[in-house]
């Protein structure tokens, strides 16, 4: 009996099926960011913007320490979606249980290094002198909630690679309710300030987390989570390393990348860091719309290539590439056109503002570049190959913005000239994706076995 939870990747028309897997995506990635999003506004609005800035100087840095273990979450996304379109239910169920142990044995690592490391990876960066203190403060509470957020993760990952995306936007909807009461309840009633709102997005990932292990041990298809079960499997292990190591390392050397663009805007002060996390958190809306679309195009690809259908591959990747580029473009001018108001939400002062238009008139406009090179890196990686599209990321993104950073940026000491490192290293890896791409292909027929 068919879920109707469920998208079917193999048999449906393409479009409309990859419509149907991402809009709940998208939402879903939305409501995940509304956690964030809640935080600096209420901060902004009740704390004023050092406390925003002790907030967003900690984003960079969170995403280098988790990007490995999310990375991993792919190589789930990747092998399950493989042995199910493969219709291979014992590896099914050993890729998933292998899955969840790793979230929890991830999220505890991660637990450790930022309850213990925080205050120092903060220095390092040059965090201002002004709300180091929070930073910290606020890292460590949210670190003791990673294994929370790895669980939700990992076990997203899987329902996305069976194709439901629709639970998962139903349980962080609850989850994103919460965490704003929470917020207005720790931030206005108790005065708690950075910590509050940390407190609350805890609470909230705790919630989303329980709600998704709950969806899996319901379920009545070969991805049933039986907590007995959960245990290592080395040879499922390996296979989701494989492909989630180097997307990992793809991830946390973009990060650090960002680290040290962060550290860059940082030279400017206290308001440069408040715009700077305005606009951050703005444009992450589109780029949860273009992460999602590729993470539909990957699962399409990997359940398709599972089940040897290769003559839909082409078509799959020019629609996820077409839809991504076109949701680029919409939000992102219609994001840069409002700027003004948009960032009146998150901020009152003409200084933050000020700085946060600044960045949007150069990254805003591009976005459509970045979404199509995403969708280009995780074609590739659907069709199992995730070394390359992290080598190309290292030359092209990391390398482009370090070099960029260390030369041009030191001689004109703007920040304008800081913010243009973002859509010309777009611009080159998405050439270099697209090629990538083309010559990989090759190795897989172009008619189904």
């Amino acid at each position: 009996m068919f879920d109707r939870t469920r998208v079917d990747m193999i048999n449906a028309p393409i479009v409309p099926s990859l419509i149907a897997f991402a809009v709940p995506l998208i939402l879903s990635g939305f409501l995940q960011l509304f956690f964030n999003t809640a935080d600096t506004i209420v901060v902004g609005r009740f704390a004023g913007h050092e406390a925003m800035a002790a907030i967003g100087a900690t984003y960079s840095l969170t995403y280098l320490l988790t990007n490995l273990f999310i990375g991993l979450s792919v190589g789930v996304n990747v092998v399950v979606a493989k042995y199910f379109g493969a219709n291979q239910e014992n590896d099914v169920g050993d890729a998933v249980h292998t899955a969840m142990a790793l979230g929890l044995l991830s999220g505890v690592l991660l637990t450790l290094i930022g309850l213990f490391f925080s205050p120092i990876f903060l220095t390092w960066m040059g965090t201002p002198f002004d709300v180091i203190s929070r930073s910290s403060l606020y890292m460590r509470i949210v670190f003791l909630g990673m294994p929370f957020n790895m669980l939700y993760n990992f076990g997203a990952a899987v329902l996305r690679a069976y194709g439901d995306t629709k639970r998962p936007l139903y349980y962080l909807t609850l989850a994103g309710a919460i965490n704003v009461v929470a917020n207005l309840f720790f931030v206005i009633v108790l005065k708690m300030d950075v910590a509050g709102v940390a407190i609350a997005t805890v609470i909230s990932q705790a919630i989303s987390s329980f709600l998704v292990l709950i969806a899996l041990m319901r379920s009545n298809d070969s991805i049933k989570v039986y907590l007995g079960k959960i245990r290592i499997k080395a040879n499922m292990m390996k296979e989701i390393l494989l492909i989630g190591v180097p997307a990992g390392l793809q991830s946390i050397l973009f990060s650090i990348a960002n680290v040290t663009v962060q550290s860059s805007v940082n030279t400017f002060g206290s308001y440069a860091v408040a715009g700077n996390t305005v606009s951050v958190t703005a444009d992450s809306f589109i780029y949860i719309a273009s992460n999602s679309m590729a993470q539909a195009n990957l699962s399409f690809m990997s359940q398709n290539r599972g089940a040897k259908k290769y003559s839909r591959i082409n078509r799959i990747v020019r629609s996820s590439a077409l839809i991504s580029s076109l949701i680029g473009l919409v939000m992102g001018w219609g994001m840069f056109l409002t700027g003004n108001k948009l960032f009146s939400i998150f901020s009152s002062e003409p200084e933050v503002i000020r700085y946060a238009l600044l960045k949007s008139s150069l990254v805003f406009t591009t976005y459509f570049i970045f979404n199509y090179e995403e969708v280009m890196v995780s074609a590739v990686r659907g069709l199992g190959n995730s070394l390359i599209p992290m080598v190309i990321s290292v030359v092209c993104i990391c390398g482009v913005r370090l070099v960029w950073i260390f030369t041009i940026f030191r001689i004109y000491h703007s920040f304008m000239v800081l913010s243009f490192c973002y859509p010309l290293s777009w611009v080159v890896s998405a050439v270099a994706m697209t090629i990538c791409f083309f010559i990989y292909r090759r190795k897989f027929p172009r008619e189904d076995a």
